[in-house]
């Protein structure tokens, strides 16, 4: 597939796929479900290496390095749901395209963090969660000069497809 055919399908433009693809540039959530739903493969394979199939996965904090969004179980293939560690910035994210079908789940591990869904902002501390609707714009960013940490767990929800109905 060109990077053309997956810009038309994702609604993500050329220059910001072919960053993901040179590793120039992380994926937010919601691109990498768009992108892992046009290429139909699994979100978690636009994050590893070495994809394996297996029933469990173990990822260790020591592990995971200082990046901002880290993919939870990136070898397990198959998943219904795709979980991210994700440390937010001071300033909320500023993704091509915040939203995506499905829902999230949001669990603040430490530190406090405001969630923008819809325009509406709501402060979080440390073990407060949030569930949402994905399709509305969504975004974070942490409160004050200390880290924060989050698990966000996305649902992807299937594509619907129009047309006969199953009988």
């Amino acid at each position: 597939m060109t990077l053309e055919e997956l810009a038309a399908g994702t609604g993500l433009t050329k220059s910001y796929l072919s960053k993901v693809e040179r590793g120039q540039s992380v994926p937010s959530i919601a691109a990498a479900l768009k992108i892992s739903r046009v290429l139909n493969v699994d979100v978690a394979q636009l994050f590893s290496d070495d994809p394996q199939a297996g029933s469990l996965t173990v990822d260790r904090a020591a592990d995971r390095g200082s990046e901002r969004q880290h993919p939870i179980a990136a070898a397990l293939l198959g998943k219904s749901m795709s979980p991210f560690v994700v440390r937010p910035s001071r300033q909320f994210s500023a993704h091509h395209n915040p939203t995506h079908p499905g829902q999230e789940f949001l669990f603040v591990h430490s530190g406090t963090i405001e969630l923008s869904h819809d325009g509406h902002i709501v402060a979080l501390e440390s073990g407060d969660c949030a569930y949402f609707d994905a399709t509305v714009e969504h975004k974070l960013r942490r409160v004050g000069a200390a880290p924060a940490e989050a698990i966000v767990v996305a649902l992807n929800a299937p594509t619907r497809t129009t047309g006969a109905t199953p009988g």
